[in-house]
C-alpha cells in the first residue's frame, strides 16, 4: 500500500471511528459511502485457515497480503485515534450544545440515505420490500428501552461482540446498541476516557469474535444478493434517522441507586435562534457527506 493511499484509508478510519462514538450513526455507514465497505469485510474474513496455514509456514509476506495487513492497520488505526479522540470532545458537546450535535450528524445521515441507495443496480420488488424491512427494523431498535448497566465480565463481552457487529453494519450503530444494552456511558465514555482496562480487554475479545464471525455471513450475503443487501441497509440508514432527530428530550428511570436512560421523547422545534442555527449544520452535515462521496469517487478515478 502507497503512503498517499494509507493516508487518505487512515482518515476514512477516522470518519468511522467518529461515528462510532456518537449514538445512531453507524461507522458502516460511513465505511459504504467511502468505499471501503466491501474491502473491509473480505480483509477481516480472510483471518481463516489460509491465514494459520501461512503463520505456520512463516511466510509472513503472504499472510501479510493475505489479510490486506496495511489496509486494517491504516483503517483501524484511524478508527482507534478518532474513538480516542473525540470521545472527550463528545462529552463536552454532548453536554453543553446536544442539539447542534444531533444536529450535525443528522444531516449526515440523512443524505447517506441518497448516497447509500444509490448504489441499488436495479430497484424491484425484492429490494423495495428489503428496503422496507431495513427502515422498520432501524426504528424498531430506536423506540426499544434500554437494559441495566451491567459491569459484569461476560456481559461486556457479549456487548463487545454485538456492538462490533452493528459497528460494520451500515444504519446501525453500535454505540446505540450499546445504549439499548445500558452500557454506552460505561464502554464509550468512561472506559475509553479513563483507559479502564478491566471493561475494555473484554469488549475487545467480544468484538473481535463478534466481527470475525459477522463477516462471513455479511460477505456472502452482500455477494450473493448485493441490490437487496444495499436495500437493506439503505432501510437501516433512513430508519435510524428517527433516533438523531435533534429536538429531543432524555427519559431516565431509577433502578435502585442507579439512574439509567430509557428512551427518548421527540418534539418539534420552535422557530428560535436555535432552530435555523440547528437547521445550519444539517446543512453542513448534508454537505459533508457530499463532498466526502465527490472525494471518493475522485479517489477511484485516479485508482483506476
Amino acid at each position: 500500500m502507497k503512503i498517499k493511499e494509507a493516508i487518505i484509508v487512515f482518515f476514512k478510519g477516522m470518519g468511522m471511528g467518529a461515528a462510532n462514538v456518537i449514538p445512531g450513526v453507524s461507522g458502516g455507514t460511513i465505511a459504504l459511502i467511502t468505499g471501503v465497505f466491501e474491502r473491509l469485510i473480505d480483509a477481516i474474513k480472510s483471518f481463516n485457515i489460509k491465514a494459520l496455514k501461512l503463520l505456520f509456514k512463516f511466510k509472513i509476506k503472504e499472510l501479510l497480503q493475505h489479510i490486506d495487513f496495511w489496509f486494517l492497520v491504516s483503517l483501524f488505526l484511524g478508527v482507534g485515534v478518532a474513538i480516542i479522540s473525540v470521545a472527550k470532545l463528545f462529552e463536552y458537546l454532548f453536554e453543553y450544545y446536544p442539539v447542534y450535535i444531533w444536529a450535525f450528524f443528522f444531516g449526515l445521515v440523512l443524505a447517506s440515505v441518497y448516497f447509500v441507495g444509490k448504489e441499488i443496480k436495479k430497484w424491484n420488488f425484492s429490494v423495495i420490500i428489503s428496503f422496507v424491512l431495513g427502515a422498520a427494523i432501524a426504528v424498531l431498535i430506536s423506540i426499544l428501552n434500554p437494559a441495566s448497566e451491567n459491569d459484569a465480565f461476560y456481559y461486556l463481552i457479549i456487548c463487545g461482540a454485538i456492538a462490533a457487529c452493528s459497528m460494520i453494519l451500515p444504519g446501525l450503530s453500535g454505540s446505540f446498541v450499546l445504549i439499548l444494552l445500558c452500557n454506552y456511558q460505561l464502554v464509550m465514555i468512561d472506559a475509553v476516557t479513563t483507559m479502564n482496562f478491566s471493561v475494555l480487554i473484554p469488549i475487545v475479545v467480544g468484538a473481535l469474535g463478534g466481527i470475525l464471525g459477522f463477516s462471513h455471513l455479511l460477505s456472502w450475503v452482500f455477494k450473493k444478493f448485493r441490490d437487496q443487501t444495499i436495500g437493506t441497509l439503505t432501510g437501516f440508514v433512513l430508519g435510524s434517522v428517527m433516533i438523531l432527530w435533534p429536538w429531543k428530550e432524555q427519559i431516565f428511570k431509577t433502578f435502585g441507586d442507579k439512574t439509567e436512560l430509557v428512551g427518548y421523547e421527540w418534539y418539534m422545534p420552535q422557530m428560535n435562534n436555535e432552530f435555523f442555527i440547528a437547521f445550519g449544520v444539517i446543512i453542513i452535515g448534508i454537505v459533508s457527506i457530499w463532498l466526502m462521496e465527490k472525494m471518493a469517487g475522485k479517489i477511484k478515478v485516479e485508482e483506476n
